[in-house]
């Protein structure tokens, strides 16, 4: 038996954003128009099978993603996500919600902040298996030399969300 979700589109100044929330409204991932595959490869990675059926997101979800295109970079805190994966995962995109909006962090520094400072390379496997970009903002995270890394919806668009959140918090980007 698969997990019945609903998918929703939502427009941003990045791309068409897909939204996939289950029965109850909880947001299990937000990705790019053009990422459909790898988007469907974390879903089934987390639950199994999975359907979706096109309708629309909740409310809360899309006036949050609105406000924080729109320059209020706390309107996300607001947005509860449901996200499968290991406890080590869900452990890395918690601390993801703690970086603070227009700031950036190392994959050392997340993992030493949970208290696995030699666990870089599985934080980063982790970031990289986020499914619920933005809101929970891998982007956030970068490399040890201040480069960008990987992110699951390109490059350009981590360089657009961390420029918006460094000129709407005034933030500092390592």
């Amino acid at each position: 038996m698969s997990l019945a979700l609903v998918l929703a589109h939502h427009p941003s100044p990045i791309g068409d954003i897909r939204l996939v929330t289950d029965a109850g409204g909880g947001l299990r991932a937000l990705d790019f128009d053009g990422f459909d595959d790898r988007m469907l490869r974390l879903l089934r990675l987390h639950y199994g099978e999975v359907s979706l059926t096109p309708g629309t997101a909740p409310a809360l979800v899309t006036k949050a993603l609105t406000a924080y295109f729109d320059g209020d970079l706390r309107a996300l805190d607001a947005v509860p996500t449901v996200t499968g994966g290991t406890d080590f995962q869900r452990s890395v995109w918690a601390a993801l919600r703690d970086i603070p909006p227009g700031e950036t962090e190392g994959y050392g520094q997340l993992a030493a902040r949970i208290g696995r400072p030699s666990a870089s390379r599985a934080v980063g496997a982790a970031n990289g298996a986020n499914p619920v970009a933005i809101i929970v903002p891998c982007h956030r995270v970068i490399g040890a030399s201040g480069s960008l890394t990987g992110f699951g919806g390109g490059l350009s668009r981590k360089a657009w969300l961390l420029e918006h959140e460094r000129r709407h918090a005034g933030g500092r980007l390592l």
